[in-house]
């Protein structure tokens, strides 16, 4: 039930629903006052979610900064990737499809190439509500190998469905071979904060890799302060739902 409800509950907190859902209904109200306070409030929130350069000093405030290749002062066993950037429901099935997010496999690649972590762990399974024809960790893999990964680098847990299962798997499998400092996590740099807590949450308190920003440099042009923004909008979708996935979390105490 819990796994439902996590997936439903961050549509009804995405800002463009509860725009729409202003407008509906000042849309059907009797009361004149109240349609048009309805309207103004979505017209603000619209302004709002659609500013860059608001929505950017949000995502800089809660992304975790990038971390320097010459900053890594020590080697690791393994490179924890976390899955969730394919796209599952393409065919044909033969190859993987990326929907963003792409660099947590080519950075965790870069790592293993440069000699700082000996063997890649790729974690996760369908994290969809419907099956899929391959697990998502199955097709990093495969795109690892494809790219100069040997085989016997590459460890796959595919069962997870989410991040807690993720750190709760992947610290059963490495518990009797590895120490937690012994292990780097690589993923999404909004989703950085929610990964570690789950891991820790195992006692698995491992080091972390930001990849795949969507902040960007800090601009104070006509584009980023005035014109509307779907990018923005977008962005605000991926923090709110990552902020409603910290909050259910804590909740049923998986962080």
């Amino acid at each position: 039930m819990f796994f439902f409800l996590s997936k439903t509950l961050s549509y009804l907190t995405m800002p463009i629903v509860i725009i729409c859902v202003l407008f509906l209904i000042a849309a059907f109200l009797n009361r004149k006052l109240w349609r048009k306070r309805l309207r103004r409030a979505g017209v603000i929130l619209l302004f709002l979610f659609t500013n860059d350069f608001i929505c950017n000093e949000i995502v800089l405030l809660w992304e975790v900064p990038p971390t320097p290749f010459a900053e890594l002062k020590k080697k690791y066993t393994y490179g924890i990737v976390l899955t969730g950037v394919g796209k599952s429901e393409m065919e044909p099935t033969d190859r993987m499809y990326f929907s963003r997010g792409a660099d947590r496999v080519t950075h965790t690649l870069q790592l293993y190439k440069l000699g700082f972590i000996k063997k890649i762990l790729v974690s996760g399974g369908n994290g969809k509500l419907y099956e899929v024809a391959k697990q998502e960790a199955d097709e990093m893999a495969e795109v690892l190998v494809l790219m100069g990964v040997p085989k016997e680098d590459i460890v796959i847990e595919n069962t997870s469905r989410n991040t807690h299962e993720s750190a709760l798997e992947v610290s059963k499998m490495l518990q009797k071979s590895v120490k937690p400092e012994e292990c780097i996590l690589v993923t999404s740099s909004f989703h950085i904060r929610r990964s570690k807590a789950c891991f820790e949450k195992q006692g698995w308190n491992v080091d972390v890799f930001s990849t795949d920003f969507i902040s960007h440099k800090r601009k104070f042009t006509p584009d980023a302060l005035i014109i509307p923004s779907a990018g923005a909008l977008l962005n605000w979708h991926i923090l709110t739902r990552e902020w409603t996935g910290m909050i259910t979390y804590k909740l049923v105490g998986y962080i």
